[in-house]
């Protein structure tokens, strides 16, 4: 039975990597993000190795948008193994006093009632299908653990996607739905080309950061993706070594 999998996101970046990662392992990946145009360049991209990614476009912080998807789903599949609640945004790297309550909300529809909405309906489906269970990896970041300048929106959805996968993991034990979290430092994607010149650190100096080939992350999703049900990679993190996480500053 081939395996079904949704990613957010997945029109660059981590979720594009991911996917198609998942994609040569066999799954049936349902990439999801509000650009078509980006969705399809990731279509694009698999079909040069003969894969099939299938693009649905929409906003994962507008419920109707995100029941549409599952539905889908379950219409053209039947299940759903694997979420991978990738979908992403940021705000200005502004003070906080300056940030209006628009830039917020962007952020936290997106990042974290996204994530909510999108394992909500994973949840009714995983539950119901045969056989049952499945598997929510979520998308944290370093930022879950420590802030950059200027970033409290980003960084306080972070924080509250361990708070999400916590949940998720304890509610959906008695389902056999499995929750995770990969911690995401410095992988090279459009987000992080700033870091190639130089960006702010805590000590307020400008400096060039090292990234790590977005490859590495998408074999990390796909490893956990690949246990089964009775083992869970609860969190990992993934960094460029030498990045300025560990350590004081």
């Amino acid at each position: 039975m081939t395996k079904v999998a949704v990613v957010t996101g997945g029109g660059s970046g981590i979720g594009r990597a991911a996917a198609i990662a998942l994609a040569r392992e066999g799954y049936d990946v349902v990439v999801v993000g509000r650009r078509l145009d980006r969705l399809e360049e990731s279509v694009s991209l698999a079909g040069q190795e003969n894969l099939r990614l299938i693009a649905v476009p929409a906003d994962v912080g507008d419920l109707a948008s995100v029941q549409s998807v599952f539905a889908g789903v379950k219409a053209q599949f039947g299940r759903l193994d694997v979420l991978f609640n990738n979908a992403g945004t940021t705000a200005p790297a502004i003070p906080m006093e300056d940030l209006s309550i628009e830039q917020w909300n962007r952020v936290v529809e997106t990042n974290l009632t996204g994530a909510f909405l999108c394992t909500q309906q994973a949840f009714k489906l995983m539950k119901s299908q045969d056989p049952r269970g499945g598997r929510i990896i979520n998308n944290g970041s370093i930022s879950a653990h420590a802030p950059r300048p200027n970033s409290a929106p980003y960084t306080a959805t972070k924080h509250a996607m361990t708070g999400l996968t916590k949940s998720t993991s304890l509610d959906g034990r008695p389902y056999d739905i499995a929750c995770g979290q990969i911690d995401i430092g410095n992988a090279a994607t459009d987000l992080t080309e700033p870091m190639k010149v130089g960006v702010p650190q805590a000590s307020g100096a400008i400096e060039v950061e090292p990234r790590i080939d977005v490859e590495h992350v998408a074999r990390a999703v796909v490893f956990m993706a690949s246990l089964p049900l009775d083992a869970n990679v609860q969190f990992v993190t993934v960094m460029a070594t030498k990045m300025p996480f560990i350590g004081r500053g």
